[in-house]
């Protein structure tokens, strides 16, 4: 029997909000029917703003209530940021719907549209993002970075008060606020976070109507590359609380090309390693990237990281 109702779990900021209103919007034209409400989750992530994310256990903490409210069953469906979500999430729960991926890249927002290269020797750079911070000082080690948390627009207007020179967003974020004209440059040179500019749907694994309902919302092109990702991720290990990224595309539409990186906190040791595999091994394709970087001096990065 088709549901009726369904509650969306969700954070409170207003990129979170625009995100599941889209998913929502979606829900109601596929299913006139379909009565939606959101229910707003404050999270620990959201509370604690002070501290870089590294030094609190990662963005796992943007989820974990969200995830304990599906597993109590107070809301049917949560919709992440999925760059958010941890490799591993709860055994009951599973990643029902990925939509389309906005575009993935990092983007450099300056007081006076300066672009990088241009940027004067000790310019303070604001982001709390060690994969950021790592990519940043590997071509520009003159830089200062300093801790940003944040919501989206809670960030621009301290680069509005210049109390940062410039601060470094996901393009992704930006657009879905209608923001881009902030953008002074977007920063081709950063690999993303793994699944940076994808918008998942979470659901409980027993309860196959919501699970119906939310997987005509899957792009499978985008689910192929975010799995990719996420495989990688998984054999990395650590989360935000390494600087790492990967990303990965479609190519020749039967192709996968995936690329990725794991580097010392100042990106002096970096290691970046790319490969291509058919997009039915895209999970073993991430998986293989991970362990060939981890082999080439990855883990030896790591492990000086978890021991400072």
């Amino acid at each position: 029997m088709m549901k009726s109702s369904i509650i969306i779990g969700s954070r409170g900021s207003k990129l979170a909000l625009v995100q599941s209103n889209l998913v929502m919007k979606q829900l109601k034209t596929r299913f006139p029917h379909l009565d939606c409400a959101i229910k707003i989750i404050t999270t620990s992530g959201d509370k604690i703003l002070t501290t870089s994310l590294s030094a609190i256990g990662g963005k796992g903490l943007f989820v974990k209530e969200i995830e304990e409210a599906l597993l109590e069953n107070t809301i049917d469906i949560a919709v992440h940021s999925m760059k958010d979500l941890p490799a591993v999430i709860p055994h009951e729960l599973t990643i029902g719907a990925i939509l389309p991926r906005e575009r993935p890249e990092d983007v450099l927002l300056t007081t006076h549209k300066i672009s990088f290269s241009q940027l004067p020797p000790g310019s303070q750079i604001g982001t709390s993002s060690l994969r950021r911070q790592a990519q940043l000082l590997a071509k520009r080690p003159d830089l200062t970075i300093e801790n940003l948390r944040g919501n989206v627009d809670t960030r621009i207007k301290k680069l509005h008060r210049k109390e940062y020179d410039g601060i470094v967003i996901a393009y992704a974020g930006l657009a879905r606020l209608n923001l881009t004209h902030e953008i002074t440059e977007i920063l081709d040179f950063m690999i993303p976070a793994p699944c940076q500019g994808a918008i998942g749907i979470e659901c409980r694994q027993n309860n196959p109507e919501f699970f119906s309902l939310i997987q005509s919302l899957d792009d499978k092109k985008t689910r192929i590359v975010i799995e990719a990702e996420r495989a990688f991720l998984e054999e990395i290990g650590g989360g935000c609380q390494i600087p790492m990224g990967a990303i990965a595309k479609i190519t020749r539409d039967t192709h996968l090309h995936i690329q990725g990186f794991v580097s010392s906190s100042d990106g002096k040791a970096c290691i970046t390693q790319a490969m291509q595999g058919s997009i039915k091994e895209n999970i073993t394709t991430g998986k293989i990237l991970a362990q060939n970087i981890l082999k080439s001096g990855g883990r030896d990065i790591l492990n000086k990281i978890t021991q400072t």
